[in-house]
C-alpha cells in the first residue's frame, strides 16, 4: 500500500480547524520545554506524548540528564500542580498516598492527602523503595484512585507520573518486575547531550547563575486542563487507516511468536506484549501523528514509537540474556522483519 493511501479524503464541510489550535498551543510548549532541556529532544516529546496518551512514562538515564528539570518544566506550561517524591528504602506507602490523622479536638479521624494527589508527578529513582511503595504507586496510575482504610478517595482528573531509575547503581534496589513495568504506558532511555548541545547547557548554567534563579522559559499563557482533553480528544479523532491498524497488531503479535518472520529470533523471546502493548502503542502513534501536524496516522509514526512502547513489555528468555539481548535489541529486531504495509 502507498504512504499517501494512509491520509483521510478531505471533508470540505468540516468546522474550523480547533485541532490546529491546539497543536499551535502544544507546540508552543515544545519550544518552551527544548528551551529548558537542552539536547534531550526525545525525551521533550515522549512527555507531550504520554500527557496527550494519558499514560505515565518511566525514564531511564545517568544523573545530571535533567529528568527532574523536564518534569517540572512541564508542570510550568501547564495549569496543575507539580510534587517530587525521592523514592528510598525507608519509604512507606503512607509516605506516598496520605493518611487518616487523627484529630482529638474534632473527636474525629481526617484524611490527610500524600503527593500523589498532585496531577503532574516525578517518582524520582522508584527502583530504591520496595515493592509495597511500588505497588502504592502503581495502583493510584492504574486505578487513579487512592483507598486509605474503608474509604477512596479520586485522583485528578489529569494525572500525569514520570518515575526515573539510574542504570548505573543497582546495589540496594528493587527492581520492577514485569508486570508492574507493563503499567507504564512507555520507558524512555536517554543518553548524553552532543558536544553542541552541553556548549549550550553551559552557556544556560551561567545565565542562571548570573540571574541568581532559574531562567523562565514559560509560555505566554499556560496550557488549561480542558485544552490537555481537548488535545486528548483530537488524537483520537486522527484517521487510522486499517492497513495501518492491522501494521500494529502484527508487531505486537510478532513479540509473542516470532517464527513466521525469524524462527532463531522467535526463540530468544520469552514473553511478548500484552493488548495493553496493542492499545499503548495505537495511542502514542497517533499523538506522535498529532504533535507532527498531520491528521492521519503513518506506518512511520508506529516505527517511531515501538521501541519505546514495546522494550519494556518484551522479555528476552535466559540464553538470549546470556547472548546480550535485551527488550530493546528485539523490538529492533522485529521492526526489521514485519514487513511495511
Amino acid at each position: 500500500m502507498d504512504r499517501a493511501d494512509t491520509a483521510p479524503t478531505p471533508t470540505p464541510e468540516s468546522g474550523p480547524d480547533t485541532s490546529s489550535t491546539l497543536q499551535r498551543r502544544f507546540a508552543g510548549l515544545r519550544e518552551a520545554l527544548s528551551a529548558q532541556i537542552v539536547g534531550q529532544a526525545a525525551l521533550v516529546e515522549r512527555l507531550l506524548i504520554a500527557l496527550l496518551a494519558d499514560g505515565h512514562l518511566l525514564v531511564e538515564g545517568a544523573p545530571g540528564l535533567a529528568k527532574t528539570t523536564a518534569i517540572r518544566a512541564l508542570a510550568d506550561g501547564l495549569e496543575a500542580d507539580f510534587a517530587r517524591i525521592q523514592f528510598t528504602p525507608d519509604l512507606l506507602p503512607a509516605d506516598l498516598t496520605g493518611t487518616d490523622v487523627w484529630r482529638p479536638q474534632e473527636g474525629r479521624f481526617e484524611f490527610q492527602p500524600g503527593p500523589v494527589f498532585h496531577p503532574v508527578l516525578l517518582a524520582d529513582e522508584i527502583n530504591r523503595a520496595p515493592a509495597k511503595v511500588q505497588s502504592a504507586l502503581l495502583e493510584a496510575m492504574g486505578e487513579r484512585q487512592v483507598t486509605v482504610g474503608r474509604a477512596t478517595y479520586p485522583l485528578p482528573a489529569l494525572f500525569l507520573v514520570m518515575a526515573t531509575q539510574n542504570p548505573i547503581e543497582q546495589e540496594g534496589t528493587f527492581p520492577l518486575p514485569e508486570a508492574q513495568l507493563d503499567r507504564f504506558l512507555m520507558h524512555v532511555r536517554i543518553g548524553y547531550p552532543a558536544a553542541g548541545a552541553e556548549t549550550e547547557i553551559l552557556r544556560l548554567a551561567r545565565d542562571r547563575a548570573r540571574q541568581g534563579a532559574a531562567v523562565s522559559a514559560r509560555p505566554a499563557s499556560r496550557l488549561s486542563v480542558d485544552e490537555v482533553f481537548a488535545a486528548r480528544a483530537a488524537v483520537l479523532a486522527l484517521h487510522l487507516a486499517p492497513a495501518v491498524e492491522r501494521y500494529i497488531v502484527e508487531i505486537v503479535l510478532a513479540t509473542r511468536d516470532a517464527s513466521p518472520y525469524d524462527k532463531a529470533l522467535a526463540g530468544r523471546i520469552a514473553w511478548g506484549a500484552s493488548p495493553r502493548g496493542s492499545i499503548a502503542l495505537e495511542r502514542c502513534a497517533r499523538a506522535h501523528a498529532w504533535l507532527a501536524g498531520r491528521d492521519y496516522v503513518t506506518p512511520d509514526d508506529v516505527r517511531a514509537i515501538a521501541p519505546d512502547v514495546l522494550r519494556h513489555r518484551v522479555l528476552p528468555g535466559f540464553e538470549a540474556t546470556a547472548e546480550g539481548w535485551d527488550g530493546d535489541r528485539l523490538v529492533q529486531a522485529l521492526l526489521r522483519q514485519v514487513p511495511l504495509p
